[in-house]
């Protein structure tokens, strides 16, 4: 039959869904030391641009070489997110007790700079998966992009809530949140962010490429000392 060949349009579905409930499991796995949450989720990332990209790829090899690749930089990226996180959390804690004033400047700075870093959280995993840079530059750039693309980044802010919901309506949708619940939500990032990350890669490439490289060398990483001025000419939308 040949909806049962290999590449038939429901095998290739049945592949994809396997992906996404295998790379969801190694997620879930390597977030358990805590400190290495980081590292996992940027090796989630990497495997999430392939899968959209449709670039052939092996789950457990490629998120391990990510994982490895990034492990020492991404640590470091969210150990300064928990920390910065943790002294936000400490501030609007201390707004919410009744024998504590605040004024309401204070109060909108401290709520805009905590959706500022949230933004920037949600970004700066899958710039570091894709793009090497020093830390500083990481940030500066996940922000910048985080930004430019209000309404995409948002919608990924939601996109984690999307499993816990499911959970709400029915005990009974506890497995697909359980196997999908943080890979699905990945895959569905990297199609909101894929399009400025290609304007970007072809950008830097052909600034940087050198001349020796053979064309149709496939490179991992974009090398790059800053973010493309002409990148953040673009609408939210685009």
């Amino acid at each position: 039959m040949k909806f049962l060949d290999l590449d038939s349009p429901l095998m290739r579905f049945l592949d994809k869904v396997a992906d996404l409930m295998w790379l969801n499991i190694l997620t879930m796995v390597c977030c358990i030391p805590l400190f290495t949450i980081g590292a996992s989720l940027t090796a989630l990332h990497y495997m999430a641009i392939k899968i959209v990209r449709e670039e052939e790829c092996y789950i457990t090899r490629g998120f391990f070489k990510s994982f490895r690749e990034n492990f020492r930089q991404s640590t470091v990226i969210w150990l300064i997110l928990v920390v910065v996180f943790a002294v936000l959390g400490g501030d609007f804690y201390l707004m919410m007790q009744h024998g504590v004033e605040i004024n309401n400047i204070h109060r909108l700075f401290i709520m805009a700079v905590g959706v500022l870093v949230l933004f920037t959280a949600v970004m700066v995993f899958p710039m570091q998966a894709r793009f090497a840079n020093p830390i500083r530059l990481t940030f500066k750039n996940a922000f910048t992009v985080a930004v430019l693309q209000f309404p995409k980044t948002f919608l990924m802010i939601l996109l984690p809530a999307f499993p816990l919901l499911l959970c709400y309506l029915s005990w009974r949708l506890f497995p697909v949140a359980f196997l999908f619940g943080i890979s699905a939500p990945a895959v569905v990032s990297a199609m909101l962010y894929n399009k400025i990350f290609l304007r970007m890669e072809a950008q830097l490439m052909e600034a940087n490429a050198p001349e020796d490289v053979e064309e149709g060398q496939e490179t991992e990483s974009i090398f790059s000392d800053k973010l493309d001025e002409s990148i953040t000419e673009d609408t939210p939308f685009q």
